[in-house]
């Protein structure tokens, strides 16, 4: 990701001290990517889209919603990043969900998943003076994906 241009994020010990308060926080739905014990990736789902940046109409399909994703850089030659977004989309269609949608404000991070990762940009609304780039994939299943992730099969939410 530095390699194209994507800044490091949690950057200083202030964001590091927002992300690990988001890990603990039972009302912040993180599911982590490991490797025996340790983790690799991690990423936010929530079962309902935020209300801003979309439709009401798009708000009444059923959804995931993925953000604050993070991914080890020493294990980036096996894409966690990746496989935790096919994760998502296979967990969607078995459960019956249309959707998996993200958002970032990071242009660049944008490109990657609409070019490397096949998301569709949906919108680009202006959210505390930023632009927030909102993309979505239609959930399907990722039979290929069950070689590489054992899912928990904890419910979602």
């Amino acid at each position: 990701m530095r390699e194209r241009g994507i800044p490091d994020w949690p950057r200083t010990e202030e964001d590091v001290r927002i992300v690990a308060s988001q890990a603990a926080d039972p009302h912040f739905p993180v599911w982590v990517l490991t490797e025996g014990e340790q983790i690799i990736g991690c990423t936010t789902v929530f079962t309902k889209t935020p209300e801003w940046g979309w439709t009401p109409e798009e708000l009444q399909e059923s959804a995931l919603f993925l953000a604050s994703s993070f991914t080890h850089p020493d294990h980036r030659q096996h894409q966690p990043g990746r496989l935790m977004a096919w994760w998502a989309l296979d967990r969607a269609a078995r459960d019956g969900i249309t959707w998996v949608r993200r958002g970032t404000f990071v242009e660049r991070l944008m490109a990657y998943y609409r070019d490397v990762q096949g998301w569709q940009l949906v919108h680009t609304p202006q959210r505390k003076g930023r632009t927030a780039y909102l993309m979505a994939r239609r959930a399907e299943p990722m039979p290929a994906l069950a070689e590489l992730v054992k899912d928990s099969g904890a419910p979602l939410g």
